[in-house]
């Protein structure tokens, strides 16, 4: 049975160039170092990741594929804008697939796993205390990152976290306002569900869990548009 060894998305020294500067890259989107809507050059990639070109712009070329990044033209690419409509999609696929892969990882969960994903929570905990936003962006990120690689449904695992790129920008921008006192946590109720070996109660934490941090995601964009 699988068992949660590392933080997903570690950068290994022993990984290519390539693959460390995608993940680099990746993390800057996903945690919202790049603000939406932002442009920036190329070259100040390159420099901000201490990287070579050849890289960076293969990243780049990935991560367009991926839905992350968009060019806009000038050597320049961004994050795009989340519309109300993106983010009514991005709900829907949420609250079929985390559940379901919540449901799929309860038959492969371990007490070890279970204890990994507690400290997880832990630190989860200490990063709202602390108001440290890229923190909890990180932790709540790793904590259901760990639960759909538990699964063991590589697929279904790669559409999750693909749309983890296209709503994680926001959520930083969703932070900043909100402050992380605001923020859903549903995992304890998930870990209870999980130690007591109930796959539904598990399943229904998650989606609770989603569906409140999509519906603020929603109202905060529905407030940015009513400000104009």
């Amino acid at each position: 049975m699988p068992h949660i060894a590392r933080n997903v998305g570690t950068i290994d020294a022993v990984m290519p160039a390539h693959a460390q500067v995608y993940l680099r890259l990746r993390d800057m989107v996903l945690y919202g170092d790049l603000m939406p809507g932002q442009p920036v050059t190329i070259q100040g990639l390159t420099e901000r990741l201490s990287a070579g070109m050849t890289p960076v712009r293969e990243a780049i070329r990935r991560l367009i594929s991926q839905g992350a990044l968009e060019l806009q033209g000038n050597r320049r690419v961004s994050v795009p804008l989340l519309t109300a409509a993106d983010i009514d999609e991005i709900i829907v696929a949420r609250e079929w697939l985390d559940p379901y892969l919540t449901q799929q990882a309860m038959g492969n969960v371990t007490p070890a796993d279970i204890a990994a994903l507690t400290r997880l929570d832990r630190s989860l905990d200490g990063a709202i205390r602390q108001g440290d936003l890229r923190a909890y962006l990180h932790l709540n990120h790793q904590f259901h990152v760990s639960i759909y690689k538990l699964a063991q449904s590589p697929i279904l695992t790669d559409l999750a976290e693909g749309l983890w790129l296209r709503f994680g920008p926001s959520m930083r921008v969703l932070c900043g306002r909100l402050g992380t006192q605001n923020l859903p946590d549903n995992h304890k109720q998930t870990l209870t569900a999980m130690q007591a070996g109930d796959a539904a109660a598990a399943a229904a934490a998650i989606a609770a869990d989603v569906r409140q941090g999509m519906d603020q995601l929603r109202a905060s964009l529905a407030d940015q548009v009513a400000r104009g």
